[in-house]
């Protein structure tokens, strides 16, 4: 299809999909993040000495004062809950046959937080309500966030 623009130059239109891929990978600290969770079932974080902040997920930098951060350390299970919202559409902007709750969570011991989702059927959850991350079984880990099942209320 061949149409003219306004300065009276040719456009083109091609009807069709281009197959893209990409891959992410989670980096130096993300890999000992995902690590530490699928072989020992521990949360880490990053330390950062001069800035007094631990960053979870693990980093390799701080975000304030552009510091290494080599210092792992750990940090959860359970935390407070800072934010919370409920997810009605899926990744395809489809209508979720359940809502599912998504809650930001401060982990014990770290200055950031995770962003996960509660437990099906979970009861309504405030800000400020302690939860705790629960793990898939060990052999059911493999590496990624959703080793992280969900989280529960204490």
């Amino acid at each position: 299809m061949i149409e003219h623009g306004a300065s009276g130059s040719e456009l083109s239109q091609v009807h069709g999909g281009i197959p893209l891929r990409s891959l992410y990978t989670a980096g130096i600290a993300g890999e000992a993040f995902f690590r530490a969770l699928k072989d020992r079932g521990e949360l880490i974080g990053s330390r950062c000495k001069p800035c007094n902040q631990v960053y979870v997920p693990s980093r390799i930098f701080c975000e304030r004062c552009f510091a290494e951060l080599s210092d792992r350390v750990s940090v959860g299970p359970a935390g407070r809950v800072v934010a919370v919202t409920k997810v009605h559409l899926g990744m395809d902007n489809e209508r979720l046959a359940e809502s599912v709750t998504v809650v930001a969570v401060q982990l014990d011991g770290a200055s950031t937080v995770l962003v996960h989702r509660m437990r099906p059927g979970a009861t309504e959850v405030r800000v400020g309500a302690r939860v705790r991350a629960v793990l898939r079984p060990q052999a059911e880990r493999v590496g990624g966030i959703l080793d992280l099942q969900f989280s529960e209320t204490l």
